[in-house]
């Protein structure tokens, strides 16, 4: 018995301290362009620290403890391996810390055969038939709730920011003549993008990425709008740590608006955005605090991280507040970052410049908690909410309507004209 568990302590040691090896891979050695192991020390050394503890403690544990671990850090490294390394494999083959990340991926796969065999062993056969199964019954569902709300958040918390959700570049369809440009952010990131020249003066981001807001580029350059589009942080060919949540990405539209008031086509008091999902709460962060931004339409704002789901309405999202919990505490970590404020305590000081928000009677994402954001928000205010279309599909729905409405809106605000 006890050269059994020194035989399973082991190779679970061994699975371990090959995850320790690429999350250090990642985070200090190899991290993403443009940033340094200085950026990445939480999300490097927390883990590491955290895996350490583990090996340390596991021979002391009760079998069902020990198995418990082991599948949790199994599939957690299944998906560290899997969703990063194991996605940028196969589109295009592995590549920098991809090699480490392919024996995390085999490491995770190890714990979770000694996991299947450590609980098939320590399972109790002497218990009566009710009792026995029971018991299993209760420890199962013990085990569904604990991957859903630590281990399945903690996974996609390091996939969500370590492996880009948009790496390939996206074919250009914008209806006019545009140019590959690029501008540095504060923190000192390269950002990648397209832009249409002005015809009118005026201009608007279109946020977030080249290839989601290209058909709202093209409506806005035929109505002789210059239209910047460009990848944030992580993703396309832009530098530095990709952020689904867009925790801080302020900074890449704040690049972008000196990027447009450097431009000879563009007048300074002209430069309003449109941005669809976390795209249009990063452009109600930056007007907030950067006045350059003079007139904002966000479509399919909601929360990202949980203290806007706290306000979030509704049954489902009370019982999804504990996932998002987990999930935002790890992407701190993952991502060295603290999660920003309430998007509601943004909203207020967007005034005087114009906001017009947008969002669907059943999107996604607390999509509803666009009503509180309005009413939080000073005039000049518009709110749009759309009921027979998807999360940022306004446009696809009613393309007229939305045009009329948009450009509208811009024109106002930007132009001084009405449509």
């Amino acid at each position: 018995m006890l050269e059994r568990l020194r035989t399973e302590t082991g190779l679970v040691r061994i699975a371990l301290g090959v995850l320790a090896v690429h999350i250090l891979d990642d985070a200090l050695l190899q991290p993403q362009r443009g940033t340094s192991a200085g950026d990445h020390l939480v999300s490097g050394l927390v883990p590491t620290a955290l895996l350490i503890g583990v090996a340390w403690a596991y021979p002391r544990l009760r079998a069902g403890f020990r198995a418990s671990l082991a599948l949790a850090f199994g599939l957690f490294a299944v998906a560290v391996g899997g969703g990063e390394a194991g996605y940028y494999t196969l589109e295009g083959g592995p590549s920098g810390d991809d090699y480490t990340g392919l024996l995390a991926l085999a490491a995770g796969l190890l714990l979770l055969v000694v996991a299947a065999v450590t609980l098939w062993r320590s399972r109790r056969l002497g218990d009566r038939l009710p009792r026995r199964y029971a018991r299993r019954t209760l420890l199962g569902i013990a085990g569904v709730l604990v991957f859903l709300f630590v281990v399945l958040p903690v996974q996609l918390a390091y996939v969500f920011t370590h492996a880009a959700t948009d790496t390939a570049l996206p074919r250009a369809d914008l209806g006019k003549s545009y140019e590959s440009v690029t501008f540095r952010t504060s923190d000192g990131l390269e950002l990648n993008g397209w832009y249409v020249p002005s015809r009118s003066g005026a201009a608007v981001i279109a946020f977030p990425g080249r290839g989601q807001p290209q058909a709202h580029a093209r409506m806005l350059a035929r109505n002789g709008y210059g239209v910047l589009l460009f990848d944030p942080r992580g993703e396309g060919e832009s530098e530095g740590t990709p952020n689904p949540f867009g925790w801080h990405g302020a900074r890449d539209l704040k690049a972008a608006l000196d990027f447009l008031q450097a431009r000879p086509d563009v007048d300074d008091d002209r430069i309003g955005g449109i941005g669809l999902s976390v795209g249009g709460e990063l452009l109600i962060e930056t007007a907030a605090e950067d006045p350059a931004l003079k007139a904002v339409v966000s479509e399919g704002a909601g929360f990202r991280s949980v203290r806007e789901l706290v306000d979030a309405p509704g049954l489902a999202n009370r019982l999804l507040a504990p996932h998002i919990a987990v999930l935002t505490g790890a992407v701190a970590v993952f991502s060295d970052t603290a999660p920003p404020p309430h998007l509601r305590s943004y909203v207020g000081r967007i005034a005087p410049r114009p906001l017009f928000l947008i969002h669907a009677t059943h999107g996604q994402g607390g999509e509803e908690l666009n009503r509180d954001y309005y009413r939080a928000a000073a005039e000049p205010k518009t709110r749009w909410e759309i009921s027979d279309a998807k999360h940022t599909r306004g446009l696809n729905v009613h393309p007229k309507e939305y045009e009329q409405r948009v450009v509208g809106f811009f024109d106002q605000a930007l132009l001084k004209q009405s449509r």
